[in-house]
């Protein structure tokens, strides 16, 4: 197989949710010498960028995302070694959670999927997640952005919350984007979220324009 072929076969692959095949053509791109962050970039990147596009166009629902998802990370347990080996870092470093006083998980986790899906490394801190601990998070390493997640009216307060908390304590603090059911541009506007994802993957497009800008 040629390089090209290869590449969008395991494109492919992710778009399938073929968690078999997926792991294969990875070992045939490595068994070709192809570098590790071409495949991850042309392969495996650029698979999920697909998945996400057709997710947000509503051609890809919540489990077609979820299996290419888990043919991403079979993918990746062969690609990983490799990846180390050859020092190849993420494109940024995000944190995930769902504000304090909600408990909904799937929107976040969608979120968390179509960012490593745009080459980020994700610090996911689950649920009911305090001011406090997004600020410790920023604190413990380097963070290029911060997504927070809320379902609940009565939770959306908690957003702000972590923003004058992370403006505070952080000299540098991340930028920070919202999303979730009944979230809207307006409100990230009225409390300085520096962007709003309607969906999960229009939230990573706008993640990775905001670091683009930072980068």
């Amino acid at each position: 197989m040629s390089t090209t072929a290869i590449l969008e076969s395991l494109q492919s692959a992710i778009i399938d949710g073929d968690e078999q095949k997926a792991p294969q053509f990875v070992q045939t791109a490595l068994a070709d010498k192809l570098d590790a962050q071409t495949i991850l970039e042309k392969g495996l990147l650029a698979g999920m960028a697909v998945v996400g596009q057709r997710f947000r166009d509503g051609d890809y629902f919540l489990p077609e995302v979820l299996i290419s998802a888990e043919a991403m990370k079979a993918a990746m347990t062969v690609l990983s070694p490799m990846l180390k080996a050859q020092n190849v870092k993420a494109r940024a470093t995000a944190v995930v959670g769902t504000v304090r006083g909600d408990l909904h998980d799937i929107g976040k986790n969608l979120v968390a999927i179509m960012l490593e899906g745009a080459g980020f490394e994700v610090i996911d801190l689950g649920v009911d997640v305090p001011p406090e601990k997004f600020a410790q998070a920023c604190r413990d390493r380097k963070v290029d952005l911060v997504a927070m997640s809320a379902l609940l009216t009565t939770t959306m307060p908690e957003m702000e919350s972590a923003i004058r908390m992370l403006q505070r304590e952080l000299p540098n603090p991340p930028p920070v984007i919202i999303g979730g059911a009944p979230v809207t541009q307006q409100y990230a506007d009225r409390i300085g979220a520096a962007g709003y994802g309607r969906d999960a993957a229009s939230g990573a497009e706008v993640a990775r324009g905001l670091c683009a800008k930072a980068g």
